[in-house]
Order: structure tokens, then sequence, then C-alpha cells
């Protein structure tokens, strides 16, 4: 700070060197005026002026040091206390600059909420005529026809489905109910909404559940599961998709294992991120590289760890590891927990 407030006052320091150097220079010049008087005038004034430069440099830079130390954000209380004329200044531009941006991002928070609002009643709307569309299809005499139509029909119900939990998740926390649950319906519930898409792949199930129950919320372990079922599907064809659970030091662990046509290993890394879908095949339009993104996502809050071991042309194993009972009180709170824990019991 010390260099930045020379450097802010070299004009004043010149001007006052350029002083002393005229009068020494007159006094030099004239020999009325007696130079070591002058010598000892300027000697105190160099003496005075430093003085005064370090009880300024100590007053001066408190304003500053308090705004290099502030963090960034709207909140204008700790904005430090202006003393002079021109920090007065600043401290109501900072402060009115505050206020316009809080009530920029209010209104901008209320637009994305309207807009999240209004996108979640249409899809509510648009799953109505969907309905009415799946039973329509459930009448057709044509098995080929109907085939085709119900695979259309279940990309855009998965799609929507998909569009709709993604909307939901930046508010997940509120929406949690942990509770133990029974892995096997969920499973069976999941592999019953695509069973028409697997028996156009040619696709079996082949599930063993050493350890049936955990503990997870219903709604979003269900969009989870449907998110690596519907992954193994698509890139999988006339194979055995492996569904098995057991249990390891105190936690349950489930798998999802495919034999389809794998991942690139340097692809790994990268295969939660939003919007990445492949490096080897890149040009595929299937691909929109959310579901596995949006599963890690909601996966996160729920503390179930997803791990992926794969390679080209082996098929592609997912792992989900589900927290120990007490590390729910992380992402419950004590209150919470005690009334889920008591209901666990019963």
């Amino acid at each position: 700070m010390l260099k930045t407030y020379l450097k802010e006052r070299s004009s004043w320091i010149l001007l006052f060197v350029s002083l002393q150097l005229l009068v020494l220079f007159i006094a030099y010049i004239d020999a009325a005026i007696p130079v070591g008087s002058i010598i000892y005038i300027v000697f105190l004034s160099i003496l005075l002026f430093s003085i005064f430069l370090i009880i300024r440099f100590k007053k001066e830079t408190i304003f500053y040091k308090a705004l290099e130390e502030r963090e960034n954000h709207f909140d204008t209380t700790d904005i430090p206390n202006a003393s002079s004329p021109f920090e007065r200044i600043i401290e109501k531009s900072m402060t009115d600059q505050a206020e316009l941006l809080k009530k920029a991002a209010s209104e901008n928070r209320m637009a994305l909420e309207q807009e999240k609002d209004e996108l979640l009643s249409w899809i509510h709307e648009v799953k109505t005529p969907l309905t009415a569309m799946h039973l329509m299809i459930e009448r057709l005499e044509d098995q080929s026809l109907k085939a085709h139509l119900t695979y259309e029909w279940l990309r855009i119900h998965l799609l929507l489905d998909r569009q709709l939990h993604q909307k939901r998740i930046p508010f997940i926390e509120n929406d949690l109910f942990i509770e133990q649950l029974e892995l096997e319906p969920l499973i069976f519930n999941e592999i019953k909404t695509i069973q028409t898409w697997c028996i156009q792949k040619g696709l079996g199930f082949e599930i063993e559940l050493e350890e049936t129950k955990v503990l997870s919320d219903t709604k979003w372990l269900s969009f989870i599961l449907r998110q690596l079922l519907t992954n193994a599907v698509k890139y999988s064809e006339a194979s055995e998709i492996l569904i098995y659970s057991y249990h390891q030091e105190g936690q349950t662990i489930l798998q999802v294992k495919d034999f389809g046509r794998g991942i690139d290993p340097k692809d790994l890394p990268r295969i939660f991120d939003k919007g990445f879908t492949s490096t080897k095949h890149h040009h595929d339009r299937g691909s929109t590289g959310m579901g596995l993104y949006l599963a890690k996502k909601v996966a996160d809050p729920l503390l179930i760890d997803i791990q992926v071991d794969s390679q080209l042309g082996s098929g592609s194993t997912f792992t989900l590891t589900f927290p120990k009972r007490n590390e729910f009180v992380n992402i419950l709170g004590c209150d919470k927990y005690v009334t889920c824990f008591c209901h666990l019991l019963g």
C-alpha cells in the first residue's frame, strides 16, 4: 500500500522537491542570502514534510485498505466510512451501484422463476395429450407401427421428464425426503417404463440384489436410475444389462453393467460434464450430454458417489455407493434427521 500511496502522491512530492531545489538555487546565485540558513530551513521543511506524509499515509489509506479487503458482494453495510469529500463520492457511487445491481439481480431472478414456472406448467400440460397418445398407440393392431410409435413416444416422455427434473434440481434440498427404500420395485418400475425400447433392441436384464434396502429419496433415486438405464439401453444391442447390489464396509453398492460400445478412456474424466458427449463418436446426434450430468447433479446432494469403469467395445459399469446412515445429518440437519430416523424405526 505504501508504494501505491507514494505513486498516487508522486506529483505533490515532486512539486515539494522542486520548490526546495528552487530555494537552494536562489540562495546559491544570490550572495545576499545566507546559504547555511537556507539549507537549515530546507532540512526542517523536508523533515516536517516527511512527518506530514507519514501521518497522511496512515489516515488516507484506511478507507482504501478496507475496500481492498472487502469481499465482492451486494451488501453495502461493510463499505468503510468515508472521511474526505472524495471518499464520500466513492462511497456514494458504490452504494448506488450496489443498489442498482441488487435490483437488476432481483428482477432477473423473478424473470427466471416465472420462466421456470411457465415451462413446468407447459410440461404438465403436454403430459395430458402425451398420455392420450399412448393410449391410442396401445390400441393399434399393426405391431410394427405400434413398436415404432411407442419408441418415439418414449423418447418424448423421457425428454420431458428430464427437463422437468432439471428445472427442479436447483431446489432439490427443499424437496428431499430420506427414507428406507426397497430397491427392487424402483428398478423394476424403471425397466417397465423402457421395456418397449429394450424389446426393440433385443436387450434383457439380469438382476441380483443381495442388498435390497437403501436410505435415499424415492423420486430422485428413480431419476438417477432412469438416466443410467436409458444410457445403458441407448448404447447396447442384443445383450444383457446386469444390475446387482451388495454390502461393503457398511455401505450399499449398486452397479449397472452393460455390454455396449463402451467409453473411450480419455473421455472418462469428462462424462459427467454438462453437454459432453464423446470425442470418438462426436457426431452422434442421439447424445445430448445431459443424462449423466444431471444424474451426478442429483447424486451429490443425496451423498451418492457415482463411479464408472469402461473399456471400448466391452461396455460400461456404473457404480452407485450409497452413504452410511449417520452421513445424512449433513444434508438434513439435526431436527429433520431425528424426524426421519424416527420414521425409519416406525
